[in-house]
């Protein structure tokens, strides 16, 4: 792996280390990897790690009604000028999936508190606010919808909508959110006004291989795929294993098991180049081994580039599950449980961040991403970019997940940059 930086980098490799070691310690016990669910008292203190931080640089720290943590350095008053410019921000958030690494998310986090304190320490000239966000429960794990801080950042999700998404224990986002002191039914007044911001970017692990595989230190981002997921039931019925014949059984999981591999093979045709199609999660009922399955859950997790490609996938299964449910005589319900459309990164923001490659002297590839994140929901307010560094083996969301801090750095650098130059940017 090339790992290419500057010898005039303000960037403080140790600083780094010391706040994702910090991040990495606050995790449920047990292991292996690190698990801090979204909405969870450890989410929540991650949440007050970055606050303190970040209060500690002298920035005004506040926490919506959704959960995010919002950290704002003001313009300063001479280089301003009369009148106030929207701000410029970056950031990203802390919570994972179960077992998952310290870096997806926690990296862009991390970002955000050193640039601040780059900018404090040095007394960086800039015109515009500088606002650097730890966004709350973008893993959709729990919940099953991702980017839920953000969504309501945008305007998205709503305060109607969070009783109607529920985690396995059947708990609502709802109330797990007023169990960690949030007010689920304020959550509208948390949305972003578009007159307040003038740009964010985002810098995240690439979660792939692309950047690893030709030895490059950066990836500028400009389109991210959409995802529909899907929670699909099979009710079959629950015999004794030997007492019942074969062809008396009404299996569910035969029936799931046979939607699984269809699923593959769709995804693996050349009709649906681009589409990826994964089941994560499948719960067999009774669960015992002498007893015929007689009821599965599994879920559906479709990505694509393509917006339309994307739900006729999404269709296509359910449609095809029901005709396999039908053959094998068991019933079988489809539900969306979310669904999110693949975002175009704006050009110019993009142009920013490759400028401040090219002027750093730092390769990169502009490259999609095919894992969803916080800028594709604040997209929808905001112009939004998005830049990505290497990921070991192309690993996420498992313990394995790692980017060495060499690596880090010059996509902590380059993000810098790229805000000083939207920071002197006008439109």
């Amino acid at each position: 792996m090339t790992t290419a930086t500057t010898a005039a980098s303000p960037v403080d490799a140790g600083r780094i280390d010391a706040h994702l070691a910090a991040f990495a310690a606050l995790t449920e016990p047990g292991g292996p990897g690190c698990t801090r669910l979204a909405y969870s008292p450890l989410e929540r203190d991650a949440h007050a790690v970055f606050a303190a931080h970040m209060a500690g640089l002298g920035l005004t720290v506040s926490t919506d009604h959704a959960g995010n943590t919002v950290a704002e350095l003001p313009p300063d008053q001479a280089a301003s000028g009369p009148g106030g410019l929207p701000a410029v921000g970056t950031g990203s958030h802390l919570d994972t999936v179960p077992q998952g690494g310290g870096f997806d998310g926690i990296v862009g986090v991390v970002a955000a508190m050193e640039v601040a304190e780059i900018m404090v320490r040095q007394a960086v000239p800039h015109r515009r606010p500088w606002r650097f966000v730890a966004f709350a429960a973008e893993e959709g794990a729990r919940f099953g919808q991702a980017c839920n801080g953000s969504r309501m950042a945008a305007g998205l999700t709503r305060a109607a909508d969070l009783a109607g998404l529920t985690d396995r224990d059947g708990v609502t986002m709802a109330a797990a959110m007023a169990a960690v002191g949030l007010r689920p039914d304020l959550v509208d007044g948390s949305r972003w006004r578009p007159d307040d911001w003038f740009a964010f970017v985002e810098l995240h692990i690439e979660q792939g291989e692309v950047l690893r595989s030709q030895g490059l230190p950066l990836g500028v981002v400009d389109v991210i795929s959409g995802s529909t997921r899907l929670r699909v039931r099979v009710e079959g019925r629950a015999t004794h294993s030997g007492g019942t014949p074969m062809h008396l059984r009404r299996d569910a999981l035969v029936t799931a098991s046979e939607c699984v591999l269809l699923g593959d093979r769709l995804a693996r045709d050349p009709a649906h180049r681009g589409v990826r199609v994964t089941v994560g999660r499948l719960g067999v009922e009774p669960g015992s081994i002498t007893t015929v399955p007689g009821a599965v859950e599994f879920t559906v997790d479709v990505r694509d580039v393509d917006s339309v490609r994307q739900r006729d996938t999404a269709r296509a299964l359910a449609r095809d599950f029901e005709s396999l449910a039908r053959a094998r005589g068991v019933e079988l319900v489809t539900e969306v449980m979310a669904d999110t459309s693949p975002v175009i990164l704006p050009g110019w923001v993009a142009a920013e961040s490759r400028a401040a490659c090219t002027e750093l002297g730092l390769p990169y590839r502009v490259l999609p991403s095919g894992a969803s994140h916080d800028v594709q929901q604040i997209g929808h307010v905001i112009a939004a970019g998005l830049l990505f560094v290497p990921s070991r083996d192309g690993l996420s969301h498992v313990p394995d997940e790692f980017t060495p801090t060499d690596q880090i750095t010059p996509g902590v650098h380059a993000l810098l940059e790229t805000l000083r130059r939207l920071d002197g940017t006008t439109r």
